[in-house]
């Protein structure tokens, strides 16, 4: 999977959120620059991915490319673009571009040329049916394929090699001169799915982790994400079901979903979707939602169904904007984090608390899904690994009510996002929602605890820094018991000394244990390692989580292995 499933993203709308001048004047400024000031907002919702939606030159809306290898002079040049992306992936931020490769702008350099030298123009076979006995909109003397009848969008013929080469040469440039790591596909279900395949081996050969992933509305989405062609799509079905529940108090909706796509047997579960709640062409959520109240089990959700969660700028300020008959500029405002207009502070503090329990679970990145107790007003969801049982509960009502569901073991809940609240369990159980509430319960043996004051997800270089130095050292990792049977079938005791090397992951990565920490605050003894193949991912892990035996098909395996 990648680093995708240990990631939480935001998405941003450079030309909107610097507020550039909605058609190009070609005067150099730098006003994408202003993303310095975000990065510790992003980095306090745990975001680790930011997707810019388009940052080369274009005319007008960025969709409309003059120049894939020249940023957008509204918002800057090469080289600052380079040192931007250069401090985000310093701040441990992956970054994803915007790949608009189904079509151009009119002022494209290949269109350009036709217009000029019409049928004598060697890029004229570059575009969709060209057709030199015809007349455009604008009077060309000749038409040609506008994307969804919008002229402005010159459709590329992605048949022809040499479009395709060009486009592919541009792919690599962006990873060669930016270090991105990984792509949005624009209009994903317009392009040729042999351009894909051919995009995708480049954009692996160059990074193995790349990933790809489709705007895609409708459709089957594995004819698209699959191993032959992207990673992923976008989950415009989930999105419009987690609103639309909400709104008409239906969670049947949702869960249906849900259950088709992720659930045992589902249409979607080897899929890793791009999960959202809006985004720069749908209306904000805030909009969109008839009680606000509802926000927060919204973004609880998204951040516990399978897939990756991703957060459109300013929303997680639970801002307004609607699109209009003529334009989608209301949903690309320019924002500054000291004048976000009517902020939701309670919004984004909840955000930030499900960044930190999303990266504290296992079982809500890698976990199985499967609906519990479904009701109108009420809905209670399983994540599941081998290791770790997590159920999810919602109350979309204005008053308290209880909802049962099944525990499956005799045990605590740990209710995750409500102050660490435990309860005692045993098989069926009712639990106490308030009104308008989402509970993330963990299933263990009342130790269990999310400390929101701690960083759960890697360490920084200072804590790196101030781990032991010994590069001989070894700890001795003892796994108790879990105390519920339905996880202790699949973790067992084991005695396993853990010493600095490379150690191969049961599922696949190899990692390099690098040092060994004691936890400030409880003592515990960790394992400090990274990716060898992104050294810039570095983790802190309890060793006895490092050193336990999983179930693998049945049969127990090392979490991690030494390998040398």
């Amino acid at each position: 999977m990648g680093y995708i499933n240990e990631s939480v993203i935001y998405n941003i709308y450079p030309l909107g959120f610097c507020g550039a001048p909605k058609e190009n004047d070609f005067k150099q400024e730098y006003r994408l620059d202003k993303i310095y000031d975000w990065i510790d907002h992003m980095k306090s919702m745990s975001v680790n991915a930011l997707v810019f939606n388009p940052v080369f030159e274009s005319s007008k809306h960025g969709y409309d490319t003059i120049d894939y290898k020249k940023i957008d002079c509204r918002l800057g040049d090469n080289e600052s673009f380079k040192k931007i992306c250069k401090t985000l992936h310093d701040n441990g931020i992956k970054i994803m571009l915007d790949g608009v490769f189904n079509h151009v702008g009119r002022d494209f350099f290949a269109f350009k040329d036709v217009q000029q030298n019409r049928e004598n123009s060697r890029y004229a076979s570059w575009f969709e049916n060209i057709n030199f006995w015809n007349n455009s909109p604008y009077d060309d003397g000749f038409s040609y394929e506008g994307w969804a009848g919008y002229y402005d969008l010159v459709k590329l013929n992605l048949r022809n090699d040499e479009v395709v080469n060009y486009l592919l040469d541009c792919a690599r440039f962006w990873i060669d001169e930016f270090d991105i790591d990984g792509l949005r596909l624009d209009a994903a279900d317009c392009v040729d799915i042999e351009f894909f395949k051919k995009l995708k081996n480049v954009c692996k050969e160059k990074k193995s982790d790349f990933w790809l992933y489709g705007e895609i509305t409708h459709g089957d989405y594995n004819h698209w994400a699959n191993p032959d062609v992207l990673d992923s799509v976008t989950n415009y079905e989930c999105y419009k079901g987690i609103y639309s529940s909400h709104n008409d108090h239906n969670y049947f909706e949702i869960a249906h979903s849900l259950n088709r796509q992720f659930a045992s047997g589902g249409i979607y579960r080897n899929i890793y979707t791009y999960n959202f709640v809006d985004n720069h062409d749908v209306n904000r959520v805030a909009s969109m939602l008839k009680d606000k109240n509802h926000l927060n089990n919204v973004y609880t959700m998204m951040y516990t169904m399978p897939g990756v969660p991703s957060i459109y700028y300013g929303s997680e300020f639970g801002i307004e904007g609607m699109r209009t008959d003529y334009s989608d500029y209301e949903l690309r405002p320019c924002l500054d984090l000291d004048s976000i207009p009517n902020p939701n502070y309670e919004l984004l503090e909840h955000i930030k608390k499900l960044g930190v329990v999303r990266f504290a679970l296992e079982a809500l990145k890698y976990g199985d899904f499967e609906n519990i107790n479904i009701q109108n007003e009420k809905l209670v969801y399983r994540r599941k690994t081998d290791n770790q049982t997590v159920f999810v509960a919602f109350n979309l009502t204005d008053h308290v009510e209880r909802i049962g569901f099944d525990t499956g073991c005799n045990a605590k809940l740990t209710d995750v996002l409500n102050g660490n609240e435990v309860i005692d369990v045993n098989g069926y159980y009712e639990i106490e929602m308030q009104p308008y509430q989402s509970r993330i319960l963990v299933v263990n043996d009342g130790s269990f605890r999310v400390d929101f004051n701690a960083d759960n997800t890697k360490c920084t270089a200072a804590e790196i820094d101030e781990a032991p130095s010994n590069e001989e050292a070894s700890v001795k990792a003892v796994k108790t018991e879990n105390c519920c049977e339905s996880n202790s079938d699949n973790a067992e005791n084991t005695t396993k000394e853990i010493k600095p090397g490379i150690y191969l992951h049961f599922k696949g990565g190899e990692y390099e244990v690098i040092n060994f920490a004691t936890h400030s605050e409880t003592g515990e003894k960790l394992v400090i390692y990274r990716n060898i193949h992104d050294t810039s991912e570095v983790w802190a892990r309890p060793v006895e989580m490092f050193a336990e035996k999983v179930d693998v098909n049945g049969r127990k395996t090392d979490r991690f292995t030494f390998i040398g």
